[in-house]
């Protein structure tokens, strides 16, 4: 009889035999509530408009937006976070604040239908309203100019919170646009609506099939200047993270997600606030096209991707396969 010691006494496996036993000792789990989908509305649409770069992602109308709200309330999303994509648009995009903009119609309409049943974000930037496409007014030169930017997002979320807004997301790494919005907030009755920063957001080739779904103008260039360089210095997120949260940031944002797991958990190890992080539209459109050439388990793919974005530390994720999970997990 062979001795005891000629075999394995830890065998790990052990906790991985079964489906059961799997699931017991799971470390990591999604819930519904944890998923924000986003959506995208445009103006002057009469049926919704499919992103061909986004498949199964909509520019919605109204009437659809409703809709598809009332769906997501229905699996268990925890939010939603709106994107508007006016008619016309202009130099300091000037839709971002009218309150009869496509964005605030929109906020009013989820607020009326869904009330405290799901949040109800919005992103606050201005790239969906330029005509030239970059997330913040221009000076002569062609450069945006961080300070005039200010004002503009401050006037948005303003009028985003007027609307019914239930959280603010600023998105366009402007220097001091916490603080700005903070500010407006405070100053116009909204002191309880709380700001999602879009801290760590680096200029990503991975953004593309977004600027179809938000019409953002072609002719912007690119972004390096005022969002984060990929191969930027070690501690750049950390420190643009603690600068948000230093001027009123109730939760920040890691944006895109699966290439920068590393900085979400930089992030999640740092801060006591919630860390959310956007699993953005070229993730999306990589799955969704794999999966259509047969070169991967579609499924399988979206739930391991999120898993390892939730692993990494976040506490929220931003997905567009966010009701279709939710309706899985439920």
């Amino acid at each position: 009889m062979m001795s005891n010691a000629e075999f394995p006494v830890a065998r790990p496996r052990r906790l991985r035999r079964t489906a059961p036993i799997r699931r017991m000792v799971a470390g990591t789990r999604l819930h519904p509530a944890e998923l924000v989908l986003p959506v995208f509305v445009k103006e002057g649409l009469t049926d919704p408009r499919p992103v061909a770069s986004m498949p199964g992602v909509v520019q919605h109308t109204r009437d659809s937006l409703r809709k598809a709200a009332h769906e997501a309330v229905e699996a268990g999303v925890g939010a939603l976070i709106v994107f508007g994509v006016p008619a016309v648009k202009d130099a300091r995009g000037s839709a971002g604040d009218d309150p009869d903009g496509i964005t605030q119609l929109a906020l009013g309409d989820l607020r009326a239908d869904l009330g405290d049943a799901i949040v109800i974000m919005s992103d606050t930037c201005l790239d969906e309203y330029t005509d030239h496409g970059h997330c913040g007014v221009l000076t002569e030169d062609g450069e945006v100019d961080n300070d005039a930017t200010l004002e503009r997002y401050a006037a948005v979320a303003v009028a985003q919170a007027a609307a019914g807004a239930q959280v603010v997301a600023p998105s366009g790494m402007m220097d001091g646009q916490v603080a700005a919005i903070r500010a407006a907030l405070d100053g116009n009755g909204f002191p309880h609506i709380p700001i999602l920063a879009y801290s760590a957001k680096y200029a990503s080739g991975f953004f593309g099939p977004f600027r179809e779904a938000a019409e953002c103008a072609p002719r912007f260039g690119d972004r390096n200047a005022y969002q984060q360089d990929p191969a930027g210095p070690v501690g750049e997120a950390l420190r643009e993270v603690r600068l948000d949260l230093a001027e009123g940031a109730d939760a920040v944002m890691v944006k895109p997600a699966l290439p920068y797991l590393d900085i979400v958990r930089q992030v999640r190890d740092t801060v006591d606030v919630p860390v959310a992080a956007y699993q953005v539209s070229g993730e999306y459109a990589m799955v969704e096209a794999a999966a259509a050439n047969g070169w991967l388990d579609r499924d399988r793919v979206i739930m391991e991707s999120l898993l390892a974005i939730r692993r990494a530390g976040a506490d929220m994720i931003l997905t567009y396969w966010a009701t279709e999970v939710a309706r899985k997990l439920s």
